[in-house]
């Protein structure tokens, strides 16, 4: 790699204050920008060339994800002359507003929240895309995710990453040491969990579960509940209480919560490889499915970007050291339903510079070149789903680009701030420790609907 590779880590605030780990090396080929030293700069003439400018690029994506992300853009920095600061920290949503109310908005931010992005458009603090940005969304993405980024007719932001969520992590080697079957339906899935606790010895449990996440922990569970809204209550239900016309207290809702609750809630059942249901909390999201492959739980809730957290020397594949089913529906006669999440790339300000890389983030260029490195996926069309770095990273794609699959974006992500990353957040996290009821959880977070 010929190109100054920068990235900026922002530990969770609460746990180290301020400290902050800075990665440099990979000296360039060559001091001119714009030269590109070995790297063929064809793909890259279109967005100029830049004499030393630096864009900061800010999000919450941490840890091998966010090296991976700095990689993908490197030969772009050589070819156009533009460093990316890349400043990553899992408190990013709570900490942009405080950046923007104080003037120090970074250039660009990778936005996980349409329900976000929104709030800091209504601020004033996000500018209108530039053309080249939505001339490549036209072209590359649906009318659905373009439409994620528009705000009363206007474009802002464009899709980035996207995920499948819904995955059931587990070892092949273990389901086939003990005869456990794949479920079809949702009654399976809990019939195959009690089957397991015929092993609930020291700190096995079937399930390993994780909500931390730093300012944003809780979402995990948020991703459990829109999952089961999905499969017992139906599509259109799920528009419904996205939109605020159904409660949580309503009984779909609390139908689903409460089918959640049947395993989160069970010590028998969880949390295997960290303690009891009390663990679940201080349990980090990147941590939770881990136990796997120690052999202290058998099956993890979360979506295909989990993929990442494995670490090196683990195979991810139907025969390899873990593998990943969908979230079963209700009946095996239902058709495939998922929910997914993604990224959204707005800018605060209109430099020439930062509208470059905005644009670049939008292209089939960028998105291959992420692609390629693994981990994460797109629902980018320019995508060569070939280029995926894993099996289940090509099932992911084929699963968005099925038009058969009913897909749902992240629940949380599309209500209200107030609500998806608010009390829907602490509202699980006050669930999960004991402090609230279902019914306490549903009423809270209704009483919080703007």
């Amino acid at each position: 790699m010929s190109s100054t590779l920068r990235r900026r880590v922002l530990a969770p605030a609460a746990a180290v204050g301020a400290l902050s780990l800075v990665l440099a090396g990979c000296a360039a080929d060559t001091d001119e920008p714009g030269a590109g030293g070995d790297v063929d700069c064809s793909a890259y003439e279109q967005y100029g060339t830049f004499d030393g400018e630096s864009v900061e690029v800010y999000a919450t994506i941490v840890e091998v994800e966010a090296d991976d992300l700095v990689t993908s853009w490197s030969d772009f920095e050589d070819c156009t002359g533009i460093t990316i600061d890349y400043v990553g920290t899992q408190e990013a949503e709570t900490q942009i507003n405080v950046r923007a109310a104080a003037g120090d908005a970074p250039d660009l931010m990778i936005i996980p929240q349409p329900g976000l992005l929104q709030r800091l458009i209504a601020d004033g603090y996000v500018v209108a895309a530039p053309s080249s940005v939505e001339d490549n969304v036209d072209e590359f993405w649906s009318e659905s995710w373009k439409g994620y980024g528009t705000i009363d007719g206007t474009f802002y932001a464009a899709p980035l990453m996207a995920s499948v969520k819904g995955y059931i992590w587990y070892s092949p080697a273990d389901f086939e040491e003990n005869g456990y079957e794949i479920p079809t339906t949702w009654d399976e899935m809990m019939a195959l969990t009690d089957q397991m606790t015929e092993r609930n010895e020291g700190p096995y449990r079937p399930w390993c579960v994780g909500f931390g996440s730093g300012d944003a922990t809780g979402w995990p569970g948020t991703d459990w509940v829109e999952d089961a809204v999905l499969r017992s209550a139906g599509p259109e239900a799920y528009d419904a209480w996205v939109a605020g016309e159904l409660e949580f207290s309503s009984p779909e809702i609390t139908e689903a919560i409460e089918m959640v609750g049947d395993i989160l809630l069970n010590p028998e059942y969880v949390n295997g490889g960290f303690g009891g249901v009390e663990s679940i909390v201080s349990t980090t999201f990147n941590d939770g499915g881990l136990p796997i492959l120690d052999g202290n739980c058998s099956m993890h809730h979360q979506a295909s970007f989990y993929e990442a957290q494995w670490g090196d020397g683990v195979t991810v594949a139907p025969d390899g050291d873990i593998w990943a089913f969908i979230t079963p529906p209700m009946s095996a006669d239902d058709g495939p339903a998922v929910t997914g999440g993604g990224e959204f790339v707005a800018a605060f300000n209109d430099r020439e510079a930062t509208g470059a890389v905005q644009t670049y983030l939008a292209s089939d260029t960028w998105a291959n070149n992420r692609i390629a490195l693994g981990g994460v996926i797109s629902a980018n069309q320019g995508l060569d789903a070939s280029l995926a770095g894993s099996q289940l990273g090509v099932q992911s794609i084929e699963i968005l680009q099925n038009p058969d699959t009913v897909f749902r974006f992240d629940a949380s992500d599309l209500m209200p701030a107030e609500v998806g990353t608010s009390s829907f957040w602490t509202g699980m996290v006050d669930w999960v420790s004991g402090t609230v009821s279902t019914d306490e959880l549903t009423s809270f977070i209704d009483s919080t609907f703007p």
